[in-house]
């Protein structure tokens, strides 16, 4: 049996790191009673938080579905960050994390699972319902963790998709970016300053709607016809306005 993944202690921070290199159980877990709990084993001595580095092409599907189940039930905070590849079964694992990351160079593939049938007709037909079911319980995984709809990731899956780091993140598969720098992000055509034009512009437009000055300038060219014409004194007319609704 060969271990592929390997429990180590980060000196700096004093917390236990899981480092997965490579496929996932190069052989199945199917009816395997040794690795699954020796890997059980090895996490039950973990306390606290734990981070998983991962770095897989993928691997045997019943082996990520168990270290899923187990990573979730991990009392502690667990972080996921994909340093290399996510890709198959190991994408499936990636979703396990409280918080998970991906380096700005790091992939993440997921499609629909395959294996190999013979036999009969009814044998083949068992094969394609299996693989339907199986399908469906990944999809449970991604949609738990992105919370896209699950026709939208079966059509993923389908169509076999590499996602880089930002579309991993847009799409929720992950909830960051490593290294990542935290920069003002670019305004929006509302944000942005307005140059001298516009600036003129809205002053005019300003000027233009301002209730005060509109009244002013109003009351003045009223009051200076009315005086010329009729003598009507400025007081008056202001209380003749003043009944008026803006």
């Amino acid at each position: 049996m060969k271990k592929f993944w390997n429990f180590i202690q980060n000196e700096d921070t004093s917390e236990t790191e899981l480092l997965f290199n490579g496929p996932i159980s190069e052989d199945t877990w199917w009816g395997d009673e040794v690795t699954p709990a020796l890997f059980r084993d090895e996490l039950a001595k973990v306390s606290g938080n734990l981070t998983v580095w991962l770095n897989s092409p993928g691997g045997d599907v019943f082996a990520a579905s168990q270290i899923y189940s187990m990573l979730k039930s991990h009392k502690g905070k667990v972080t996921v960050k994909i340093d290399g590849i996510a890709a198959s079964a190991a994408s499936v694992v990636a979703m396990a994390g409280d918080e998970t990351l991906i380096a700005p160079t790091a992939l993440m593939m997921i499609h629909d699972p395959s294996t190999s049938a013979m036999g009969n007709k009814a044998d083949m037909e068992k094969a394609i319902e299996l693989l339907e079911e199986v399908k469906e319980s990944i999809i449970n995984a991604y949609e738990t963790k992105s919370h896209l709809s699950r026709n939208k990731i079966a059509k993923l899956m389908s169509d076999e998709t590499w996602l880089n780091a930002k579309k991993a993140h847009e799409m929720c598969f992950v909830d960051g970016i490593l290294f990542a720098e935290k920069k003002k992000p670019f305004p929006s055509e509302e944000e942005k300053e307005p140059d001298e034009n516009e600036k003129k512009e809205n002053s005019l437009t300003a000027m233009t709607y301002s209730k005060s000055k509109n009244l002013s300038a109003f009351l003045s060219k009223v009051s200076a016809s009315a005086e010329s014409v009729t003598g009507t004194p400025i007081d008056q007319l202001e209380k003749r306005l003043a009944l008026l609704k803006y």
